[in-house]
């Protein structure tokens, strides 16, 4: 896949209906929201008199030319590089799962599927899947059965839910679980077509699924790591 980011973004909730707003207005995609919070030590918050921050992150998909764009606003028009006020990076995707799928997580943007670019040389490879919240196991059955080891599971909310009828002619919960499995390139495939056929959009999971490189890992033993 060529020029195709996730870009997530990290605020604190309170700026969250800000950055909103100021993405809704100018197009700019964020179409999953999770919350967190800050690891500042609590030793020093207390010194502070400060509480311990609470965070917001986006996730969306960016083309390479909208993110440029994405970029410049957010520095002239939300100050992004002041302190405290916010995060916005890009990482370089491997693969989505379906036409349907692309063609919703992209909504709005140009953009052309060409050669794969990016990343070539990885072995392993992070499934991001996005399923209806209460339907996980629907999800890691179906990866389990295409070899995948396990997963880990956060909770997130839909913000273009309302456009899926568009796409996929049904509409789409907006409370979500997003899985994230590692699994070997060679798998990738086999695992991310399972998803799509047994919990896919067709399913109660409704999942939508696509994949990150990863450069390196530890603490997965596949049998062929002979690394002293």
């Amino acid at each position: 896949m060529s020029e195709l980011y996730i870009i997530i973004t990290i605020t604190s909730r309170a700026k969250l209906p800000e950055f909103l707003a100021a993405y809704d207005e100018n197009n700019m995609p964020i179409g999953f929201i999770s919350l967190g919070y800050g690891t500042a030590k609590d030793e020093i918050l207390d010194v502070l008199g400060l509480d311990r921050s609470e965070k917001a992150v986006g996730m969306g998909v960016i083309t390479g030319e909208v993110w440029k764009e994405t970029k410049r606003y957010l520095r002239k028009k939300m100050y992004i590089d002041m302190p405290d006020t916010g995060i916005s990076f890009i990482i370089p995707m491997s693969s989505i799962g379906g036409k349907r799928e692309l063609a919703f997580l992209i909504s709005g943007q140009d953009y052309q599927k060409g050669e794969e670019s990016v990343m070539k040389d990885t072995t392993m490879e992070l499934l991001v899947v996005v399923s209806n919240q209460g339907h996980n196991d629907l999800v890691m059955d179906a990866a389990r059965a295409a070899g995948a080891y396990g997963g880990t599971v956060i909770h997130a909310r839909g913000t273009g839910m309302n456009q899926a009828e568009l796409f996929f002619g049904v509409s789409l919960a907006s409370e979500k679980d997003m899985t994230f499995i590692v699994t070997k390139k060679s798998q990738r495939n086999a695992i991310m077509s399972a998803i799509m056929k047994n919990a896919g959009m067709d399913t109660p999971a409704q999942s939508i699924v696509f994949s990150l490189p990863v450069t390196d890992v530890a603490g997965i033993n596949m049998g062929d790591d002979n690394e002293e």
